[in-house]
């Protein structure tokens, strides 16, 4: 089946040529990152719109020198991209300054947590913007505890200037006191594509989607009418630098790495691999798994979250990025560098390049509970139905629905998400935690989440205690599919 894609890359003189250069100052580099951590201050202590904000995040133009001499022009918060790594405990209030130093206004999300949709940073649930050259405090007590993160939610359209194409993301930790400890080193990862275009141009759904498996939406008869314009990218990189341009993740043989991952793109989903080494995944999307497990890829969609430890037992000098041959060379990886250990980055393509929710979940334990409701959500586009892009519907119509998916506080409702796309779609609920219950037929329990990859023509059925009052967006986190029509409102009753 067929998604976006761009033909051919111009991109790979940014690999192996520079793949040692060391000479951009330490704070570009991959890693670390800035890390902010709010201060100590108790409960209530943030009331007063004048008391100082725990943190500040400044909104405004930037340039970034993703390899030599190659400049990237965007907007990003205080000054990067990645922005800041906030560090908050949960259950502790915080503020937030957000100051916005450009000509449109902008949201910030803060994707993952459970606060009221005031302060979640969407307009559709009535989150007021910060205005042009203007300012905004969001007050809020972190919850739950997990690998959390924050990014611009306007709008975009066919503005490829704004929303999530931008720079603006950043890692948000929330912190219990009872973290996965047992680790020499805690690396972030960002995951980005730069300087989106539209094409017309299509390839091959499996290239990063972990492989095409059952379809159990697919329709009889497929829409042949000619698709419309989307978006692409041809470069690439992890945090601020594309593969080569910046500092080696440096290991030393023993040590076990914490890796905290996010898919911070706004157009694809992305497989990613280190050679010679597993990664064990033991949270997703922030979320404890029932059953970490040891595997070779990482499958992570727009929005979503992996947390994984890998055992450094494979001395040399390794590339860890996308297995996608063209977006890996094109920047989309890192440098990882044993001690002591010089020679020409390596990349071996995975031998079980596959991925599979249900692997973290409970094994041999009862059926979920029967949920009190049942709402099915069918996803389907319309080629060129909105001028030159694609339309999205979600139960025959684009957004807005009219009071069409209402909750009952407390009520537990499963949502089946029926993919009758092309596509591989990463949806998102703001302000909720989902339960994984089965993908494409097969049972899994356990595995919370807030964004999931439904695949194309696939099926996933998740389950969601409606505990959480008040509107809540949801949408595809692709942003143009978002933009035209990928979106609805929970309400509740």
């Amino acid at each position: 089946m067929n998604r976006r894609r761009f033909l051919g890359l111009g991109g790979t003189a940014l690999m192996m040529g520079a793949s040692r250069a060391r000479v951009l100052a330490e704070t570009q580099a991959p890693m670390p990152m800035p890390t902010e951590t709010a201060p100590g201050n108790p409960a209530g202590a943030h009331s007063q719109e004048n008391t100082p904000a725990d943190f500040t995040l400044r909104i405004a133009p930037i340039a970034m020198e993703i390899a030599p001499s190659r400049f990237i022009s965007t907007i990003g918060y205080n000054n990067t991209s990645p922005g800041p790594v906030l560090r908050l405990r949960e259950g502790r209030p915080v503020t937030v300054d957000v100051i916005n130093d450009t000509d449109a206004a902008e949201l910030v999300h803060w994707h993952g947590f459970f606060i009221a949709p005031e302060v979640d940073g969407t307009e559709e649930e009535g989150t007021p913007s910060v205005p042009p050259g203007g300012r905004r405090r969001y007050q809020f007590t972190p919850r739950p505890a997990g690998t959390r993160w924050y990014h611009s939610h306007a709008m975009a359209g066919a503005d490829l200037h704004r929303g999530t194409y931008t720079g603006q993301y950043g890692f948000a930790m929330v912190d219990s006191g009872d973290d996965a400890g047992h680790y020499d080193q805690e690396i972030f990862l960002a995951l980005r594509d730069w300087e989106p275009f539209f094409t017309d141009q299509m390839e091959n759904e499996a290239a990063e989607g972990g492989g095409l498996g059952p379809q159990p939406e697919r329709p009889a008869v497929l829409d042949t009418r000619p698709n419309g314009l989307e978006v692409t990218s041809q470069l690439f990189s992890i945090n601020d630098k594309a593969l080569g341009a910046g500092e080696p993740i440096h290991v030393k043989a023993g040590q076990r790495i914490l890796f905290h991952i996010v898919n911070a793109s706004a157009i694809e989903n992305r497989m990613i691999a280190l050679p010679g080494h597993k990664f064990q995944v033991i949270a997703m999307d922030g979320n404890k798994v029932p059953s970490p497990q040891a595997v070779e890829v990482l499958l992570v969609g727009p929005g979503e979250r992996i947390d994984a430890l890998v055992e450094m037992n494979q001395a040399g000098v390794w590339i860890l990025g996308s297995t996608d041959d063209m977006t890996r060379n094109a920047g989309l990886g890192v440098v990882v560098e044993y001690e002591n250990a010089h020679r020409q980055p390596q990349w071996l393509t995975p031998s079980q390049p596959l991925w599979d929710y249900t692997v973290f979940g409970r094994t041999n334990t009862a059926p979920s509970p029967a949920p009190e409701h049942t709402i099915d959500m069918v996803f389907e586009k319309i080629p060129s139905g909105a001028g030159q892009f694609n339309l999205w519907h979600v139960n025959g119509k684009a957004y807005p629905h009219d009071r069409e998916f209402m909750l009952e506080g407390g009520a537990r409702y499963r949502l089946v998400f029926r993919n009758r796309t092309d596509d591989s779609h990463p949806v998102h609920l703001h302000r909720h935690l989902f339960e994984l219950v089965d993908v494409n037929g097969k049972p899994t329990s356990g595995v919370l989440k807030d964004t999931v990859i439904v695949p194309v023509y696939g099926r996933v059925s998740v389950d969601l205690v409606a505990n959480q009052p008040g509107l809540s967006l949801f949408h595809c986190h692709i942003q143009q599919h978002m933009d035209f029509g990928f979106k609805a409102l929970f309400r509740y009753a």
